[in-house]
């Protein structure tokens, strides 16, 4: 592992130790979800370092904080509604939770970083009420069309001292790949505390540090997303905060998630599972909070990159056309970090009409309409958001007529005929 200087900031987001060790340095990068019009291609655009480090106390993996979350999300470009499979996933997620819970219409629900209502949404055909908190005002009007209740804030302490003064005690608190994107872990935390119900429930999504390490997915990295999580390191956090886990699940979404499951430790009547137990013991054998396992994985990142620029020399020396699938953050990462432009790839395709007749942020690729794939044909179609490879290929199974093959870069590069 190669040893660095300290970030700036110096101490770890949550327990405040000096940090030393570094995971992976993926270079400059310009946050992965500022999009720019034709008019900002000349503008002087801002990177800054994508330099992942772990902590050796308490094994918090995270990046240095260089721009606040209220710049980043104030305006998102994120809609969770475009994906199809992510809905199905969120709609299997409620109706576990009404009936583990025993939720009732005079249960409250509360979601932080609710986006557009893509999940509420499923509560409240239900009958149950929900509320959701979402600092991006363009993204929570969205979410109020819908019918969702949507407070367009930033949670922490003082958002839960309002609520909780206001008669709000939910039932069921639930955070959705928020818990990466807060800048500071003990002020969220701590507000979970103050608002949660006396026998409530909080339910946390994440990608699973252990499959990010092992699944060599480093695109998974980006400045919106401060600290990556194992369980080891968030059951210390939520803990300190009086939080105890009891329970998790390990998930398929986003290349491998685990929902963690937490309550009042004056609450006695939640007990730690086997499954807890048993993700625990293996993160333990694989030894996740040990600075060696965490060696590795430059090296591995650094030949994923050549390798992926291998096939695409390969493929343009031999005159095929390669263009993208998907605007994710993660993409972004992948093509910054690679030094992939429109000398490689021509242009990509989104669904969401948010980011149409836009450019990717530090590579300026075009974004286009997903139709425009078929109508230039080409030989091969780079797929950036691969945890969702399986719907996509099958949204795009036409360009198998003219011989188009898909290609995933991550674990490894991969061409699927």
């Amino acid at each position: 592992m190669a040893m660095h200087g300290p970030p700036k900031s110096g101490g770890c987001r949550f327990c405040g130790t000096q940090l030393r060790q570094t995971v992976v340095d993926l270079g400059m990068s310009p946050l992965c979800e500022n999009f720019l019009t034709l008019e900002q291609l000349n503008d002087v655009e801002r990177f800054y370092p994508l330099h992942v480090w772990v902590c050796d106390q308490c094994f918090l993996v995270q990046l240095e904080e260089y721009v606040s979350g209220s710049e980043i999300f104030s305006d998102y470009a994120y809609f969770s509604s475009f994906s199809d499979s992510w809905l199905d996933h969120c709609r299997r997620y409620v109706d576990q939770m009404i009936e583990q819970l025993e939720l009732t219409t005079r249960s409250q629900v509360l979601e932080i970083a609710s986006n557009d209502g893509y999940l509420l949404q499923f509560f409240l055909k239900r009958g149950i009420p929900a509320l959701g908190i979402e600092p991006a005002a363009n993204v929570a009007k969205v979410a109020e069309e819908r019918g969702v209740p949507t407070l367009v804030k930033f949670f922490g302490r003082e958002t839960a001292l309002e609520l909780a003064t206001l008669g709000h005690q939910p039932d069921l608190i639930l955070g959705n790949n928020v818990l990466a994107q807060v800048p500071d872990l003990n002020d969220f935390v701590g507000g979970l505390k103050i608002l949660l119900g006396p026998s409530g429930v909080v339910t946390i999504e994440f990608p699973h540090l252990l499959k990010t390490i092992d699944g060599n997915q480093f695109d998974q990295v980006y400045h919106e997303h401060f600290s990556y999580f194992s369980l080891y390191s968030a059951e210390r956090i939520f803990a300190a905060h009086g939080l105890p886990i009891f329970d998790v699940e390990e998930l398929p979404t986003h290349g491998g998630s685990i929902r963690i499951y937490a309550g009042h430790a004056e609450d006695s009547s939640k007990s730690r599972t086997e499954r807890l137990l048993d993700l625990r013991a293996r993160e333990a054998e694989a030894g996740i909070d040990t600075v060696s396992y965490y060696a590795d994985f430059e090296s591995r990142v650094r030949e994923t990159k050549r390798k992926l620029l291998e096939f695409l020399i390969e493929a343009k020396r031999a005159g095929k056309r390669v263009v993208g699938y998907g605007a994710p953050g993660k993409g972004n990462t992948l093509l910054n970090y690679c030094g992939i432009r429109t000398d490689f790839l021509d242009f990509t395709v989104d669904r969401s009409p948010h980011k149409h007749g836009k450019f990717l942020p530090g590579t300026h690729i075009p974004i286009l309409l997903p139709d425009q794939i078929s109508a230039a044909r080409p030989d091969y179609v780079l797929i950036l958001p691969w945890n969702l490879k399986s719907e996509i290929m099958s949204q795009l199974a036409g360009i198998r007529e003219w011989g188009g093959k898909f290609v995933v870069p991550i674990p490894e590069v991969t061409v699927y005929p």
